[in-house]
């Protein structure tokens, strides 16, 4: 806007380079004003420091400065938009002063801000611009849930809040739950009486539901209220209060109810009127009157309500004056009383009150027990904990954390959301050693239904007071575009009558105006043939002398409708042939396309209205809400009907049902033919049989993709171009699955389908529609959903249909002139005129919102809805004033008459013309080449996959994976099937003599073993041999596991074996241990169990690798020779027992071999057989080299010979031998430098071959 236009009350042009960063301060950015690039100049200042005494107290860096806007879509487009412009102002200061072309002041914003430097900083200015940029991935930059959730997990001490806390972005399940618990506790045990007046209030419990779940959203500003037991007594007593003055005067043969009869008799009798049934209505009025009864006399529909009112008399009244009559005081008593008697508490507001309090109040307690959030707890604990006797502290910290903060959207803020940030940086104290901006536009702010309060804004801007800006200039629309909107809202503003253009105008100001928006315009124009249309085009509904009433909903619905789509099926054609379109300046036209429109409605059931009325006419479209759930879609219910038949193939009906349903899309004929046909009803029910077990093994998602390819579901859709019924049912499928992982069953999953159904939640992101593609389709959109977009046409065929509040809307909740929040539970007129006016205000609002999204164009209907002066566009029109009969079109004609950019033509009629189907003539692109060389192989190995011997045939048969183990469970597992040529013999019962040779043999019973062995270590040895506790839960745990493998008779053995071998000192032979250890003697911090190493082969021959260990193990003795194999990647394990002892690291591994009836068999000698038979020489050579090479990385003085003890096998069944079963082994440092060698790739030692060339030699 030009200074020259902008008026002394308004708050000044703001200049991004000169606006002060300390303190609070508000930006008012009007629609297409740049809000977004404004926020971005601040940033690169605040990054510079830049300003001089506008400028915060010194330079920022990203994660100092805190941005807040309220979606994640917009919370990333903000973070991009702020990192591209940081990159852009960096290389602006990396150019050479003497390249830079003069520019005017106000021309290029970096040109400015790079004035404002001596040549000589440009450097710095651009390395800092340049490290911000690359620093954005830790700004912050969030929602206002993502950074409270933040702030409360970074300061949990000070805020009081649990260190982990799971954020549950559902609540319905765990809403659902306490209701159901209100019911078992307040409502299914009330007595007879107390039940029937429920019953006479709520009709369903889901009628009582629908009313709690809106108390629940202001659950905090009611009253405590009172369960149903106690709640019917107080309420009855203040009735009788409050309806004793309205009984009272009707009372006796000296009451009103008789005097009115009296009147009623004479005029009768002069026949002034017709009223056969005055008698029995008066005397009827005064039995009311003297009975207790709290009901009203006449209900709202009979016809003593509708004639016994004066202006009915006045209709009536045939001769004479009927003033004289009419002047009794019984007659304004009559027209109130039925409002006077709906406004008696009954006592059902109590319970109201009474169930929002207690459901919150379970809620609260099961989430705090389940360590649960929902996004609203996020606002609320930090609220609560800024509020508590640590909040100042609190601030500080967050204040110090981030000394300035950026508020976007601040219109949709809430008074908690607001009242966090002025407890942090005192928004009315104006302190400047921080910094506040607030930027919004009120104009803006309809999303009411959210929480969002734009009392809230208007209390910060009464809080910043003299620190305001505003954005002047629409950068989004063509001159004329922003010339008809600013006609159409400055005309209201200017008006006498009315409150200006938004209802903020009063005697003391007015904190909302419009403000006439300057344009910068467009390059493009919007051109039909030779003419350039009006940007704002008002179409008036033809005029039917004969129609004596107002159009109904429907037929508003209907024909708005077929106008829209019949005006941009034509505007289409003109696009195809050249006609229409947008002109560049360099001549050229870009021809009108379906992606150019947009039509905005306010519900889904106009959406639908456009949407078929499109579809006949061969458009496409795409439907965009900020509120559809899938599961309000059709194809929900198909795919429940589907989901039944797949769980229940058996049952005839539900197979028969869901065969029939849209979404499988089978001609009658074929549904037909099942009839008849028993082959084909046998091969169906063998088919979704298999769907069945499909969904037993697989999941639900697999077994539905299965069905929808049996049946072509993707194919037909596509055919049909329903691009949304597949993304929907891709949709459903994901969530369906993702269901499954929380519920029991198949039937579970089918009632979690059905619940969903009937309430869909519509607050869970993952629930909302997604888009299918939107490539080349007309966009409907809701108003809501299309602000902060921009579309080159828009158009708004219900811009007059609104809904006025009513009595019905409970709660009913309003602001007063004070600025108090006000909420009112019995449906007072007086309440529910208060609530029409606010919606009538945000029906301003959301009409701003839709008039400011058109670059170029915009046609409105303008129906004679009835009470069209009620309407958001009637107000604008009209002031308030009446717009019956001709006064809609004088009034449509009056504005258009102001301003060259509107027009005013008639409703388009109805057309057959049908846009054929645009042709794709895209070529599919070429295929990739294919890749020229092959890849290397690489893959993850670890021993058994190394340990396959010639004596080990790979048939089929072969079950040992070469890959390497995901756990230690599963080494274990598999290195025991090694084991299992140890069949395993039958059950024997325990005898001591026999200790663990009669245990059962085989892989199973060995990783049982390992079981026990590993849990013991990870409770502590030396704990359970003193733990009592521990030792009982030993007892139970052996128990347990026998029990399920039913070795029953083994549980009290194998437990006392458990505790005699941690109390056995180990005879450690071999390995120059200075004395023996017991396992009990270990401290936790000298041992690990299951240790899990990893560490790179390359190109590594596992005969290379055989000759090393053979040559250094085991004294060179014979034993089976590996295949050979080359191996490239990387070699993990997993080591049973990694223990330090007297200075020395050692490995251990459990061997569970069974390798005779007894001790005998456990000899030196035997051990050595069948390690080497097992080939767990290489195995412990592989454990000691991954000690070796963690120690080496790990100790600063490591010496091999001093610090690797080396390896301990303990063959478990041998404990009682005099080798206690163990075979004790040392690699030499020379194995484990040529390991060093082999696994880099190289020969073993100077001389020798590679390692690929040893493997070769077979």
């Amino acid at each position: 806007m030009s200074p020259d236009l902008q008026p002394a009350h308004l708050p000044p042009l703001l200049d991004p380079l000169r606006f002060p960063l300390s303190g609070s301060r508000l930006i008012e950015a009007s629609a297409g004003t740049g809000k977004t690039f404004t926020i971005a100049a601040l940033y690169l200042r605040l990054v510079l420091g830049h300003g001089g005494e506008a400028a915060f107290s010194r330079a920022l860096t990203p994660p100092d400065i805190l941005v807040v806007t309220f979606t994640d879509a917009a919370t990333k487009e903000l973070r991009d938009r702020i990192r591209a412009r940081l990159s852009e102002a960096a290389d602006a200061f990396l150019q050479e002063p003497a390249t830079v072309p003069a520019l005017s002041p106000g021309e290029d914003l970096l040109y400015d801000l790079r004035a404002d430097y001596p040549c000589a900083d440009w450097p710095r200015c651009a390395r800092l611009l340049r490290l911000a940029a690359e620093w954005m991935d830790e700004s912050a930059v969030s929602t206002i849930h993502g950074w409270c959730a933040r702030m409360l997990s970074e300061h949990a001490f000070d805020s009081g809040s649990l260190f982990t806390q799971a954020l549950q972005a559902d609540q319905s399940g765990l809403q659902a739950e306490a209701e159901r618990d209100y019911w078992r506790s307040h409502v299914a045990h009330l007595g007879e009486a107390d039940a029937r007046q429920f019953r006479e209030w709520w009709k369903t419990p889901k009628d009582f539901w629908k009313q709690v779940r809106q108390l629940l959203k202001v659950q905090s500003a009611l009253p405590p209220g009172l369960p149903m037991g106690q709640a019917l007594a107080p309420a009855r007593a203040a009735q009788a209060l409050a309806l004793e003055p309205v009984k009272a005067p009707w009372r006796g043969e000296s009451g009103w109810a008789m005097e009115l009869l009296g009147l009623l008799d004479q005029g009768f009798a002069a026949g002034h009127f017709k009223m056969p049934a005055r008698k029995d209505w008066m005397h009827k009025l005064r039995a009311w009157a003297e009975s207790d009864s709290a009901a009203p006399c006449f209900k709202s529909t009979d016809t003593a309500a509708k004639r016994l009112t004066r202006p009915a008399m006045r209709a009536a009244w045939q001769k004479g004056d009927p003033e004289a009559l009419l002047s009794h005081p019984a007659w304004p008593a009559l027209e109130r009383m039925q409002a006077d008697i709906a406004g008696l508490p009954d006592g059902s507001e109590a319970v109201l009150c009474h169930a929002a309090h207690w459901i919150a109040a379970r809620q609260q307690t099961e989430q705090a027990r389940r360590a649960e959030m929902g996004f609203d707890d996020l606002l609320s604990r930090l609220d609560a904990a800024l509020g508590g006797p640590n909040g100042a502290r609190l601030a500080a910290l967050i204040r110090e954390q981030f000394p300035v903060a950026l508020i976007d959207e601040f219109q949709d803020t809430d008074p908690v959301q607001y009242r966090i940030f002025d407890r942090i940086y005192g928004v009315a104290a104006h302190d400047p050693s921080c910094a506040l901006v607030l930027i919004g536009d009120p104009k803006q702010a309809i999303y009411g239904f959210r929480g969002a309060d734009i009392h809230t804004y208007l209390h910060a801007r009464r809080d910043t007071e003299g620190r305001h800006a505003t954005l002047g200039r629409n950068f989004r629309s063509s001159d004329a575009m922003v010339a008809a909107v600013n006609h159409v809202f400055h005309r209201a503003e200017e008006r006498t009558q009315g409150e200006g253009a938004f209802l903020f105008r009063a005697a003391q100001g007015n904190p909302v105006p419009f403000q006439r928006m300057d344009a910068r315009g467009r390059k493009e124009v919007w051109t039909r043939g030779e003419d350039v249309p009006a940007a704002l085009t008002l179409w008036q509904w033809p005029q039917d002398p004969e129609q004596k009433s107002a159009p109904t909903a429907e037929a508003v619905r209907s024909r708005g409708a077929q106008a829209c789509a019949a005006h941009i099926t034509e505007l289409l054609a003109e696009g195809r042939a050249g006609r229409s379109g947008f002109v560049h300046p360099d001549g050229r036209l870009q021809g009108l396309k379906p992606s150019d429109i947009a039509v905005l409605v306010n519900s889904g059931v106009q959406a639908d209205a456009v949407r078929r009325a499109l579809s006949r006419h061969g458009v496409r479209s795409v439907y965009l809400s900020d509120r559809s759930s899938v599961f309000a879609s059709p194809l929900a219910a198909d795919l429940q009907r589907l989901l039944f038949a797949c769980a229940e193939p058996d049952d005839n009906r539900a197979l028969h049902t869901a065969l029939g349903c849209a979404l499988l899309g089978r001609s009658w004929a074929w549904l037909d033919r099942l009839g008849h046909d028993e082959l084909q009803w046998e091969a169906l029910l063998l088919q979704f049989r298999g769907y069945r077990q499909l969904w037993a093994r697989q999941g639900v998602l697999p077994m539905l993709r299965h069905l929808l390819q049996d049946f072509e579901v993707p194919q037909r859709l596509r055919a049909a171009q329903d691009e949304r019924g597949l993304t929907d049912v891709l949709h459903l499928a994901e969530l369906l699955q993702q269901a499954s992982v929380r519920l029991d069953g198949q039937h579970a999953l089918i009632r979690w389908l059905a619940e969903e159904r009937l309430e869909p939640g519509q607050d869970n992101d993952e629930r909302k529609l997604r888009l299918e593609s939107d490539a080349a389709l007309v966009k409907v959109v809701t108003i809501h959903k299309s602000k902060g977009l921009e579309y080159p046409l828009v158009f708004l065929p219900f811009a007059n249909v609104f809904r006025a509040a009513t009595a019905k809307d409970m709660p009913l909740k309003w602001t007063d002139a004070g600025g108090t929040s006000r909420i009112d539970l019995n449906g007072t007129s007086a309440a529910v005129e208060a609530v029409d006016r606010e919606r009538l205000g945000e029906d301003l609002r959301k009409l701003y919102v839709a008039l400011t999204r058109a670059r170029h164009a915009t046609w409105v209907a303008t129906a004679p809805v009835k009470d069209l002066e009620r309407s958001a566009l009637g107000y604008l029109l009209g002031g308030g004033a009446s717009l019956a009969g001709p006064a809609l079109p004088e009034a449509l004609h009056t504005l258009a008459a102001g301003d060259e950019a509107i027009a005013v033509e008639p409703l388009p009629e109805p057309t057959d013309l049908v846009l054929p189907p645009e042709t794709d003539s895209r070529e599919p692109a070429p295929e990739p080449p294919l890749p020229t060389s092959l890849r290397e192989p690489w893959w993850v190995t670890s021993y058994s996959g190394l340990n396959r011997t010639a004596a080990m045939p790979l048939d089929d048969g072969d079950t040992i994976p070469a890959t390497a183990p995901d756990s230690a469970t599963q080494d274990v597992y598999t290195e025991s099937l090694r084991d299992a040529l140890d069949s395993a013999a039958p059950l024997a019962a325990p005898a001591s003599a026999a200790g663990l040779h009669a245990f059962p043999r085989g892989a199973g019973p060995g990783l049982f073993l390992h079981g026990l062995l590993e849990w013991a270590g990870q409770q502590g040895f030396a704990r359970l041999r003193t733990d009592a506790a521990l030792q009982a839960e030993l007892a139970e745990l052996v128990a347990r596991r026998c029990r399920q493998r039913g070795w029953d008779a083994w549980a009290d053995p194998l437990r006392a074996w458990l505790l005699a071998w941690i109390e056995t000192p180990l005879r450690l032979t071999g390995l120059e241990a200075a004395s023996p250890i017991a396992p009990a003697e270990l401290s936790p911090s000298q041992y690990q169990v299951e240790m899990e190493f990893w560490f790179a082969v390359n190109h590594t021959g596992t005969l290379a690798l055989d000759a090393l260990v053979r040559r250094h193990t085991l004294g060179g003795a014979p034993r089976p020779a590996l295949l050979p194999r080359q191996v490239n990647g990387m070699l993990k394990g997993f080591i049973d027992l990694t223990f330090e002892h007297e200075g020395r690291y050692y490995v251990a591994d459990y061997k569970s071999n069974a390798l005779g009836p007894d001790a005998a068999a456990y000899s030196a000698e035997a051990m050595g057989a069948a390690i080497l038979q097992a080939r767990y020489d290489l195995q412990y050579v592989l454990y000691v080299y991954a000690l070796h090479r963690l120690l080496r990385s790990r100790l600063p003085d490591y010496d091999y010979e001093r610090h690797v003890g080396g390896a301990v096998y303990l063959f478990l069944r041998g404990g009682d031998a005099p080798t206690q079963g163990l075979h004790c082994e040392r690699p030499p440092l020379a194995l484990m430098e040529a390991m060093d060698r082999l696994f880099a790739g190289g020969p073993t030692s100077p001389g020798e071959p590679a390692s690929a060339d040893l493997s070769a030699i077979a």
